[in-house]
């Protein structure tokens, strides 16, 4: 009798669960399919991530339940960063991963040759150290992944709640989520857990919160009450509350609570005390509209007008609504305000965020015209790097204050940044003015919390006649790049003054007020790394809506913007730069001479805004 053997395949042994990172078991079930067991304890599973490569389907198996879907760009020969997934909701419970990578056999690798199975382990932390050169010291931004729109602001109990479209398992738009942070002054923010995550109606887009005072929507008088779109196949709006201050929600079971026929995202709802009900704007994207609805209870719609065909700019698709009330300038009244974003169709390429100003009687919204009986295309921002920009309900004393995504969705994905992908704007106050054609128009004020940063004075000038040879001013090197200038100067009728940011690489960025035209301008074809796309270098120009030649200019230089605001933000230019060192040298000059500066200071950043 002959004595059997048991043969196994090197194929075959190499099939087998292995052991890979700490905690981690890795089965590879075919040239795309593996599977990730979790066989340690901790809080988290670390995943390599590859940026410049396609996406991996990931399911989240949960005792043989499918629990979560979600994507990432695992790592296939280098780890460019790493995400966390978050264990603890699954704790004492066996968890799969089942990955589908991007590769067939035509391509000839198969999954189990890709580095990211032997990198990936259990832990208890992830490290969100910064390692980015271009991550902004005073600015809002994720602490890792990707983020764009702002949505679901609100104010609660001294506190400001900022949530935002996020993708937590990469720094490429993915898996959207409404990532929270919160802060009691709009400059140190702190990080919150994800609030609200996709579902069986889809990923999570942009929306809005406010208070329920009257707890018509039913979770009880003072819940935050938060819309959103639902974004599968199709695009449907959903109600979620939250009882815990906004920190978790509960969704609606009877969502979507306003499916339509047609693309429609990003409602933003309040609490009308005249009328009693909810008001609801949305925007009716690819059909160049607004659709204003009413409810009693958040649940059931009625339609009551729309706003926009013909009007305004029309290009790309219309995003993110806003409309709210403002004092009229000189104190007669008040008007109303309709926030129109729209990408592309922007005044200098891609994104952009348009208003109008009219009256609105609880129903329907009516623009104003000019003098020529046309409603015209006015633009809270001349920058190229402010979008989707909205505000917070419930703020105290009235207070209207927004917040926009800093960037532009031309190169969004493919700016300078990886551990990171972009940040906000400083927010800023709305107030209403009426410019020098007679025109009331919106000006976005910096908030007055952002003078706390405000260190010491490191560089000044006083008052000089302004000629051809620039005035310079060095910016010490302990400000690291980081301050705000405050600058005062009258030009003669037809002349300009041209404030330069430079470096000793010999980038620059700079600011011209023209007083001809009656613009300023922000020049940033020369400002430092641009390589990336061919849309970045620009320049862009704003009307100044004044007719003294008289400005004051706020500018704030972080490590890769700069915002220019003028005459107390009623022109503003938002603009990203990429320099490669910091910019230190501060010049001023009138080419045509006759301009006369009242002074120059540049405050120091007193700390950095908090992670």
């Amino acid at each position: 009798m002959r004595k059997s053997s048991l043969i196994i395949s090197a194929a075959l042994a190499a099939a087998l669960p292995a052991l890979a990172g700490q905690g981690v078991e890795v089965s590879h079930l075919g040239t795309d399919n593996t599977l990730v067991r979790v066989a340690g304890e901790g809080k988290y599973l670390i995943l390599p991530i590859q940026e410049n490569i396609d996406d991996a389907k990931i399911n989240v198996i949960v005792d043989n339940e499918i629990v979560k879907t979600f994507y990432a760009r695992l790592a296939k020969s280098k780890t460019d960063f790493t995400v966390p997934f978050d264990l603890t909701p699954y704790k004492g419970k066996r968890v799969e991963l089942l990955v589908e990578t991007p590769q067939g056999r035509e391509n000839v690798r198969e999954a189990k040759g890709d580095v990211c199975w032997k990198a990936m382990e259990i832990s208890d932390s992830f490290d969100t150290t910064n390692r980015e050169k271009y991550r902004p010291a005073y600015h809002h931004t994720p602490r890792y992944g990707w983020m764009n729109d702002p949505n679901g602001m609100f104010h609660k109990d001294g506190k400001w709640h900022l949530y935002y479209q996020h993708n937590p398992y990469g720094s490429k738009w993915q898996n959207m989520t409404w990532g929270h942070s919160v802060s009691s002054d709009l400059v140190n923010w702190e990080h919150l857990p994800i609030a609200v995550e996709p579902d069986g109606l889809g990923s999570i887009f942009s929306g809005s919160c406010a208070i329920d005072t009257e707890g018509t929507a039913g979770y009880g008088p003072g819940a935050v009450v938060a819309m959103y779109t639902s974004a599968g196949r199709s695009q449907v709006q959903s109600l979620a509350g939250s009882t815990d201050g906004g920190l978790t929600f509960d969704k609606y079971e009877g969502n979507p609570v306003l499916p339509l026929d047609s693309e429609a995202r990003d409602p933003n709802m309040w609490w009308n005390p005249d009328t009693k009900e909810w008001t609801l704007i949305l925007a009716h994207a690819l059909d160049h509209e607004m659709l204003i609805f009413t409810s009693p209870d958040l649940k059931e719609w009625t339609l009551q007008s729309s706003f926009g065909k013909g009007i305004g700019a029309q290009d790309g698709v219309w995003e993110c609504p806003d409309l709210f009330e403002l004092p009229a300038p000189g104190g007669k009244g008040t008007k109303w305000v309709l926030i129109c974003n729209i990408n592309p169709g922007g005044p200098f390429g891609g994104s952009a965020a348009q208003y109008f100003i009219g009256d609105f009687d609880g129903k329907t919204f009516k623009a104003d015209t000019d003098k020529n009986g046309n409603v015209p295309t006015k633009w809270m921002d001349y920058g190229k790097d402010h979008y989707a920009t909205v505000s917070w309900s419930d703020a105290p004393a009235g207070r209207r204050v927004a917040i926009g995504w800093m960037s532009n969705w031309e190169y969004a994905a493919e700016v300078p940044t990886q551990q990171f992908r972009s940040a906000n704007t400083l927010p800023r106050e709305m107030k209403l003015f009426k410019g020098a054609d007679g025109d009331i128009y919106l000006a976005s004020v910096p908030v007055q919390e952002l003078e706390a940063l405000r260190g010491e004075v490191v560089a000044e000038s006083g008052k000089a006649t302004l000629g051809a040879t620039p005035l310079k001013i060095e910016i010490p090197a302990s400000t690291e790049g980081l301050y705000e200038i405050t600058a005062q100067f009258d030009a003669d009728k037809k002349g300009k003054v041209e404030l330069t940011l430079g470096n000793s690489a010999g980038e620059e960025a700079v600011i011209v007020y023209d007083a001809a035209t009656r613009t300023a301008s922000f020049d940033r074809t020369r400002a430092g790394v641009s390589d990336f796309s061919q849309s970045f270098p620009a320049v862009t120009v704003a009307p100044t809506h004044e007719k003294t030649g008289r400005v004051e200019l706020r500018v704030f230089v972080d490590r890769s913007s700069v915002e220019v605001f003028g005459n107390g933000g009623e022109f503003v230019m938002t603009n990203l730069v990429f320099p490669t060192e910091p910019y230190l040298n501060l010049s001023v000059s009138a080419p045509e001479g006759g301009a006369k500066l009242s002074g120059i200071k540049v405050y120091a950043v007193g700390a950095e805004a908090l992670r």
